[in-house]
């Protein structure tokens, strides 16, 4: 009897609890360097998510990619958009690419939250067209500056 209640609690510690901890926007924060590789720094900061088995994504991983969506999209209004206005020249244009990486971590991570809920059985195939199209929209200007300073702008926000 006491052996099988030890299995039983080891087993429920090594249940999955999500493969993502809660990090600060400035730690996650792709915009700064050079422009032209947001796709695969973004992917980068996701790099814990086992693509191969996405079904297997918990609801702490799915509230985790929502969170950076929503500190990026924050980060966007409230740091990157008043700066470029107040800026000029190569300074704008620096923030801006860096505006660009910051969403394409932002779309990186609705994507990869679609394809878990695809993979778990959700029809989300006409909002993943959607997410997709900006996206690629978004990795092409990042491609076309590829080589120029981006700018980190830092933001207080932190992930679920």
């Amino acid at each position: 009897m006491r052996f099988s209640i030890a299995l039983v609690a080891a087993s429920a510690i090594a249940v999955q609890a999500g493969v993502f901890t809660k990090q600060t926007y400035n730690d996650i924060s792709i915009s700064g360097g050079t422009a032209g590789n947001a796709e695969n720094e973004a992917l980068a900061v996701f790099s814990a998510l086992d693509l191969n088995n996405l079904a297997a994504a918990d609801e702490d991983d799915i509230d985790f990619l929502k969170s950076v969506n929503s500190i990026c999209n924050d980060a966007e209004k409230e740091a990157f958009n008043p700066a470029i206005e107040a800026a000029s020249g190569e300074e704008a244009d620096a923030l801006q690419r860096g505006k660009i990486k910051n969403k394409v971590l932002k779309l990186e991570a609705t994507i990869l939250r679609l394809m878990i809920q695809q993979a778990q059985g959700e029809d989300v195939s006409d909002e993943m067209a959607t997410e997709q199209k900006k996206l690629d929209n978004n990795i092409k200007q990042d491609e076309d500056e590829a080589g120029n300073p981006s700018t980190f702008l830092s933001f207080s926000a932190s992930t679920a």
